[in-house]
């Protein structure tokens, strides 16, 4: 899919966001957090912003298991590999969940689009695929 420089670049949210770790304990990790239009990147320092990871739009399925305790919110977001990766924020401030998801939607909708325009392309391309389907209509 193909973006101009500008979409790739637009910063939707930045802030912290708690993950848990992978570990057996599962300690919550305070991490900075950028969100864009094609993905989340993480990182473990607010300082230092070199060390991060950068978890792509096109690679999350969905975010699920939303969960509202008293001071948090807590959410999943589940990976095209079906791998969960679990956060948390806090429930005064506009909660990460609800701005992820509709980044994703965002993201899928550009990408429908795109695709709808590449195969219309493409079928414009070979006049004779459309004179068959001409010939096929009722």
């Amino acid at each position: 899919m193909k973006m101009s420089a500008a979409e790739i670049s637009q910063v939707l949210k930045e802030g912290e966001l708690e993950k848990r770790s992978d570990n057996l304990l599962q300690f919550w990790k305070r991490k900075t957090c950028v969100l864009t239009t094609d993905s989340l990147n993480i990182y473990a320092d607010t300082q230092k912003r070199s060390k991060g990871k950068e978890l792509k739009l096109q690679s999350i399925k969905k975010v699920d298991c939303v969960e509202r305790t008293g001071k948090f919110v807590y959410f999943t977001i589940v990976t095209t590999d079906d791998k969960e990766i679990d956060f948390r924020c806090s429930g005064e401030e506009n909660c990460w969940n609800a701005v992820i998801t509709m980044a994703l939607i965002d993201f899928q909708n550009r990408k429908a689009i795109q695709d709808f325009k590449t195969r219309q392309d493409n079928e414009s391309a070979s006049p004779g695929q459309q004179e068959r389907r001409m010939a096929r209509a009722p």
